[in-house]
């Protein structure tokens, strides 16, 4: 119980200092003329002051609180690292003892992990988080049990008492580490760009250490090259994408003994390739309606560069004009066909027949064009199957189709075959289709199938659209020269940009647009594993290698013909490889090197500031548990072997009881005592002196 004088006046206070001073000026008015009784009229005054005052005496009851005394465990991955698990259990087991000994003190206990989505160690938000939930009159201190890589420096706690830090590792600890710098998300395919990456030794690194290591480079699952490279030095790397979409580049460095981890000896980057320009040579032979709309498709997308080469004047046209009078400039053939045919990406022959224009010589450039990895669109018209045809030139030994020399006249919509709805070409198109379908095209080659792939039919179940691989190249046949009627939009029209599109991306081996692929991206930590497939028999379940080692069978369902998709969750950061049959996909899941093992080598440096602002500082455990002391307000709360916490002396008031000194009337009363004693006394005295 306290006892405390409170005050409830019954003027405003300045009223009562405006009287308190009136009183003070009368009595030493009667100081002055000599007035015996003058202490008795300030007494009396000094009463009628303390009644307006209504002076009370104030008894609380208080229940005492108990200090509290924040923990804040840092269980992230660095802290897996050596011994430093056993380190902080020895250091949490010590500190329960040490705070259980305190009298009247409370331990409360916040672990913090990982951060999502590779955000580090976020033992500070824990800290300021257990402070929010506890009254700060409370809080006698703090204490952090960590390796010191805390990654959200920038908040930093309103810290009521002071703040220890018990730092886990050791001094004499090292790590090799492989850093990747200056990688771009996006590259051209096929030029070359730089990487920097530098391999060092950090923390207390032995003698003899150093020197060259052997770097192992890979690209996707490709089998890994190795180099000797020098170690603490910035390396720049010349690298080339092999191709569009999606490159995971895979660097790594053997482990050494006695370093902290390999996790951070190997790194993956993922960079997606681009193609700078589309080069494309279109190579038209009889106008047709069809023509233009083939050019102004490719031209107007501004990523492709169009070499168009048509005939104008055919040799065989008898006009009576002299050769020498046409305003015609000569066509560059041998450059486009002998010199620079390898720089175009795709060739489209739009109804193209032989009239001794093109020299055989340079159909046969074609043709090893094809197999040396190029490719080859034929849009056939009725001209294909007539005696001056493509077919009847070296291009037929790759061509997937023979002409028959019938050419259907009738209407009819395209259709795709059970294998052009699984093929990724085509697949989905004819959810694109307008109300009551594709509108119809009126013409068709009747080709027969001699190798590849059909995906579209026509009349009569007539092969309309047909792939074929031919060796490192690829080749398709259209065989109509009726798209056009869908990109004018005749009856609806249908998804000619669109097929063309995915045409030109499967013969440039775009990763999505492959038959047979093994796929995978990551949102957060989810992985989402897809498998394109043209196989009757589904694939068997896909093998997920981790970072560590570890291994998962993921079964994927069928979501859509020849598409099977299912999502995983990845247990940790780092690289997996994904197999299935011939398959090999690699997938990084965050960094190939989580943020938690960027820097292994456990230091205060960077927590020191925030404890010694609040009176604390940085222990290290290897040096042994320090003991914990109370230490008053504002004193040092760390020395040799010892930290300290602020106890806070905190209560919770259970009772009040307020009781006035006198009630108004008795201060009245005694006012006029002392003013009628103060008359008796000066009257008594004025008598004596007559």
């Amino acid at each position: 119980m306290t006892q405390t004088v409170v005050f409830a006046p019954l003027v405003g206070w300045p009223v009562i200092w405006v009287l308190a001073g009136v009183a003070v000026a009368l009595v030493i008015l009667a100081v002055w003329r000599g007035l015996a009784g003058w202490w008795l009229r300030g007494l009396g005054l000094a009463a009628l002051v303390l009644a307006l005052s209504n002076p009370a005496l104030q008894e609380e009851q208080r229940a005492n609180l108990s200090d509290i005394v924040i923990l804040v465990v840092d269980e992230s991955a660095s802290q897996g690292l050596g011994d430093r698990a056993a380190q902080t259990a020895a250091a949490v087991a010590a500190v329960e003892a040490e705070v259980a000994a305190l009298p009247n003190t409370e331990l409360r206990i916040r672990r913090v992990g990982d951060g999502a989505d590779d955000a580090g160690t976020l033992a500070l938000t824990a800290l300021a988080e257990a402070l929010a939930e506890e009254p700060r009159a409370r809080v006698a201190g703090a204490i952090l049990i960590t390796d010191g890589r805390v990654h959200d420096l920038g908040l930093v706690p309103n810290l009521p008492a002071p703040l220890q830090v018990l730092l886990t590792g050791r001094a004499a600890d090292w790590d090799r580490r492989l850093v990747v710098r200056d990688a771009p998300a996006f590259a051209i395919i096929g030029e070359e760009f730089n990487l920097t990456l530098r391999i060092e030794d950090i923390g207390a690194v032995p003698a003899g250490v150093g020197g060259e290591v052997d770097l192992t480079i890979s690209v996707d699952a490709e089998a890994p090259a190795t180099y000797r490279v020098p170690m603490n030095t910035d390396l720049d790397l010349p690298v080339t994408l092999p191709h569009g979409g999606a490159n995971v580049l895979q660097f790594s460095v053997a482990p050494v003994a006695g370093e902290l981890t390999d996790r951070n000896n190997a790194a993956a980057i993922q960079i997606n390739g681009v193609r700078d320009r589309l080069r494309v040579l279109l190579v038209s032979g009889e106008p047709h309606a069809g023509e233009r709309v083939w050019r102004n498709l490719l031209k107007s997308d501004a990523a492709v560069d169009l070499v168009h080469f048509t005939i104008l004047r055919p040799p065989e046209k008898q006009d009576g004009v002299p050769v020498d009078e046409l305003s015609l400039i000569a066509f560059p053939t041998r450059e486009l066909f002998v010199e620079k045919i390898d720089e175009f990406d795709l060739i489209i022959f739009d109804r193209y027949r032989m009239r001794g224009i093109l020299p055989m010589s340079y159909i046969e450039n074609v043709v090893n064009y094809v197999r040396n990895g190029g490719t080859v669109l034929v849009a056939a018209g009725p001209e294909y199957g007539a005696v001056d045809s493509l077919y009847r030139s070296p291009l037929a030994e790759i061509l997937p189709v023979a002409p028959t020399a019938r050419v259907v006249e009738e209407g009819f919509r395209p259709a795709l075959t059970e294998l052009g709805r699984r093929h990724p070409v085509t697949e989905g198109l004819e959810d694109e289709a307008p109300e009551g379908g594709w509108g119809r095209w009126f013409r068709a080659i009747e080709v027969q199938l001699l190798d590849g792939q059909v995906l579209m039919t026509g009349p009569r179940d007539l092969p309309l659209l047909v792939l074929n691989r031919v060796g490192q190249g690829r080749v398709a046949v259209l065989a109509s020269d009726h798209a056009w009627l869908w990109g004018r939009g005749y009856e609806g029209g249908g998804p000619q940009l669109e097929l063309l599109r995915r045409l030109a991306h499967w013969m440039l081996k775009e990763p999505d647009l492959e038959e047979e692929t093994l796929t995978a991206t990551v949102r957060g930590e989810a992985m989402t594993i897809t498998r394109r497939s043209l196989k009757e028999v589904p694939p068997g379940p896909v093998k997920v290698i981790g970072p560590d080692g570890a291994q998962a069978l993921v079964d994927l369902p069928e979501v859509s013909p020849g598409k099977y998709e299912a999502v995983w969750q990845a247990p940790e950061l780092g690289l997996y490889r994904l197999e299935q049959d011939d398959l090999t996909r690699v997938i990084a899941v965050g960094p190939a090197a989580p943020r938690e093992f960027v820097e292994t080598i456990a230091s205060g440096a960077e927590l020191a500031p925030l404890a010694e602002a609040s009176r604390g500082g940085v222990t290290r455990l290897e040096d042994g548990t320090p003991d914990i002391r109370q230490v008053a307000e504002g004193r040092p709360a760390v020395g040799r072997g010892w930290i300290g916490v602020t106890p806070r002396e905190a209560y919770l008031t259970t009772d009040v009881n307020v009781a006035p000194f006198l009630p108004a009337w008795a201060w009245l009363l005694i006012a006029a005592g002392l003013a009628v004693a103060a008359w008796l006394v000066e009257g008594r005295r004025g008598a004596k002196a007559a």
